[in-house]
């Protein structure tokens, strides 16, 4: 009876084992779009696990209604099929999300939602990637990590917040300021997200304070008409970083004014550089610093403690809020699924820097971890499909060779 039943187990076992001829992706963002459309322009078929029930779950569920590209559309298009004609220079994010799915019908791409991989492991025996979601296991020579950078809130410690009365939330859930009117709010954050939020309460009646814990670069969107970003590009071809940066904050102090009187301290590393470094990206200005001067919007300090109703800050200030807003950013959850690999940092990120980062060995691909947005998805999906086309052109070739050898020796 135990062998029939140990019988039983591996035959159910082997039937949740699905064969993927091309490579798995994980996760049907952006970047997971982007990889799969390359691999079809190669002939290469590629499977997507999605665990949500939708294709960019994080601009769909988890982004609110105000938002829009910070970057203008010609740096934000994914390869081999761009933006409408008629979109703005800078698309919202149902815009955005519409031209998502376009892309998605366009090249046929079919991912399997609710598919939450809850571990990915290469056999050293196989030499396969074995993928299990809750449902099944999928098998491929290729794993291709398109999660992303911002797969999952990043929620700070806090002293007391527990013991807040009023609700504490992340821009993760965040929709419009229209929730909180008349209110006194705390913003957590002062990064693009918390920049926008702290516009958003404002012009909502609400009055948000901005917590700013570091130093920040802002910058305007627009210099002289023209994309800050696409000048940057441009001037970058020409002239040494360092000579970009000083014309980017002279111009930056010239149309802002000098942010440190507003308590937004420059780091002494430049915009650009500093994006190179760490990856932090400078705020592109889209109406904040009018309100800040105004006094619409206030900068305080860091948070030293949360009480039930009040927040007292690191200057020894204390003051009385209804909510708060953690504009804190997103993390990468690849170390929570993917095991018995190196290649990756214990913070989700490939140890490998830019512009190399996007292969790893035995069949892994990374892309959407760049630091560099969707200018750097682009560029590791093409660079990963044209890779992955020429194993498989090598495989179709070695098979047809086998095949007719065969033939061959049976004709003999």
């Amino acid at each position: 009876m135990g062998y029939c039943k140990q019988q039983e187990q591996e035959q159910e076992k082997m039937m949740k084992q699905v064969w993927v001829h091309g490579p798995i992706i994980v996760g049907a963002g952006p970047s997971g779009l982007a990889t799969a459309a390359c691999l079809s322009q190669h002939g290469v078929p590629s499977l997507i696990l999605e665990k949500s029930d939708c294709i960019a779950s994080l601009w769909q569920h988890k982004t609110y209604d105000r938002l829009k590209l910070h970057l203008a559309k010609n740096f934000c298009q994914l390869p081999l099929l761009g933006f409408p004609s008629n979109f703005p220079k800078y698309p919202t994010k149902h815009q955005f999300i519409s031209y998502l799915e376009s892309y998605a019908l366009h090249f046929s791409i079919q991912p399997k939602f609710k598919q939450a991989v809850q571990k990915a492991e290469f056999d050293t025996i196989t030499g396969i990637w074995r993928v299990q979601t809750q449902d099944q296991e999928y098998n491929s020579r290729w794993i291709i990590v398109a999660t992303g950078e911002n797969a999952e809130p990043v929620i700070p410690e806090i002293a007391g917040m527990e013991k807040f009365n009023g609700p504490i939330i992340h821009t993760s859930v965040y929709k419009s300021g229209s929730e909180f009117k008349n209110q006194n709010v705390l913003v957590v954050g002062c990064g693009n997200s918390g920049m926008e939020v702290s516009l958003d309460l404002c012009r909502h009646s609400a009055i948000p304070h901005m917590v700013v814990r570091n130093t920040v670069h802002v910058l305007p969107r627009e210099m002289f008409g023209m994309s800050t970003f696409g000048i940057a590009m441009a001037l970058l071809k020409w002239f040494p970083l360092k000579l970009v940066d000083k014309f980017l904050l002279l111009v930056a102090s010239f149309t802002l004014g000098n942010t440190d009187q507003l308590g937004l301290r420059r780091p002494k590393t430049g915009p650009i550089e500093l994006k190179n470094v760490t990856g932090k990206t400078p705020v592109l200005d889209v109406g904040t610093l009018s309100q800040i001067k105004l006094g619409k919007i206030k900068v305080t300090e860091g948070v030293k403690e949360v009480t039930r109703k009040r927040v007292k800050f690191m200057d020894g200030q204390e003051k009385e809020f209804e909510s708060i807003i953690l504009a804190t950013g997103y993390k990468s959850n690849v170390p929570t699924w993917l095991k018995g690999c190196d290649f990756f940092t214990k913070d989700g990120m490939p140890k490998t820097p830019f512009p190399n980062g996007w292969k790893g060995e035995n069949g892994l691909y990374t892309v959407g971890f760049t630091g560099r947005g969707l200018l750097g998805t682009a560029s590791d999906a093409v660079k990963i499909a044209k890779h992955i086309a020429e194993q498989w052109m090598t495989n179709k070739d070695c098979n047809k060779s086998c095949n007719s050898h065969v033939i061959l020796l049976e004709k003999s």
